[in-house]
């Protein structure tokens, strides 16, 4: 019987490339998961570079990855809270809140209607029931206050 050779530690890149290839990270957070692995004196930068260039890491990709996760069951405000909590900004961030924002009625109505069977409140606590629950989920509150009276017409999209 042979003796098991312990394996080298994998290179950061290597770790890099295993992280990536089970999910979409922003960089941010593969730069936080790679600084608890990195020896003293490592440098990430240049490997986190190499990696945007190669196509292997993607802010972009990153946040229509959790868009498309997020998007049928909350609302604008959640998914953009969620996007700054892994260190994106700018450009990228305000085109997809203005993206969200268009679809936020029917997003909405879709969420209420499955969580209340489109049974619009009768009494003040159920409305504010219904509000809160919408609140909770990050959609505005012009659609939730349209959403919870009744308002079931598309005229005064935001």
């Amino acid at each position: 019987m042979r003796a098991k050779c312990p394996r080298p530690a994998p290179s950061l890149k290597g770790r890099a490339l295993r992280y990536l290839s089970r999910r979409d990270y922003s960089r941010a957070e593969l730069t936080a998961k790679l600084k608890r692995d990195a020896q003293e004196g490592d440098n990430i930068e240049p490997i986190l570079d190499a990696l945007e260039r190669d196509g292997w890491l993607s802010d972009s990709r990153f946040a229509e990855s959790v868009v498309h996760r997020r998007a049928s069951r909350f609302g604008a405000a959640r998914i953009v809270g969620e996007l700054k909590r892994h260190a994106l900004h700018g450009d990228l961030l305000d085109d997809i809140g203005n993206q969200l924002r268009e679809t936020e009625w029917e997003r909405a109505k879709a969420v209420w209607q499955k969580k209340f069977q489109g049974h619009v409140a009768q009494s003040p606590a159920e409305r504010a029931k219904q509000a809160r629950f919408l609140a909770a989920r990050g959609f505005s509150r012009a659609v939730v206050s349209r959403l919870v009276s009744g308002i079931d017409d598309e005229a005064g999209d935001e």
